[in-house]
């Protein structure tokens, strides 16, 4: 079986270590969504070491912060779920009161169709945060 995040970086390289990578994902209605990607093919935060799980939340919480450093949203969802991409991830994203699915969860019924033109700062922004937060 081959697995999508094991042979691609799963969005656009934000961030990297030997561990993880934090990749930006191109999804119409939400700017900043992003992905922390564990490296190694695991299903399962519990299938990572003490030291290991440490590492990859505080990865997780350095992107949430940055995140609403940089695009100021009204809330950041947080989910790891994997049941379609068995290969620990976490999903960050950004939520705005005029997002396609605000206020309900991104994977359901939309309430509105994506606004274009929001004004938010580019991925280079997020990528300079993340690396200044990250060093």
């Amino acid at each position: 079986m081959t697995c999508e995040l094991c042979e691609r970086d799963g969005g656009e390289l934000l961030w990297r270590d030997p561990r993880c990578r934090v990749v930006y994902v191109d999804e119409p209605g939400y700017p900043g969504f992003c992905r922390v990607i564990w490296v190694a093919h695991v299903k399962e935060m519990s299938d990572l070491s003490d030291g290991d799980r440490a590492h990859c939340m505080r990865i997780v919480f350095a992107v949430e912060s940055v995140l609403r450093e940089v695009l100021r949203p009204e809330k950041i969802n947080l989910a790891s779920l994997g049941n379609l991409t068995p290969h620990l991830h976490w999903h960050l994203i950004p939520r705005f009161r005029d997002d396609p699915h605000f206020p309900n969860p991104i994977w359901g019924g939309r309430q509105r169709e994506p606004r274009g033109g929001r004004s938010w700062r580019p991925v280079g922004d997020i990528r300079t945060a993340l690396a200044q937060r990250l060093a």
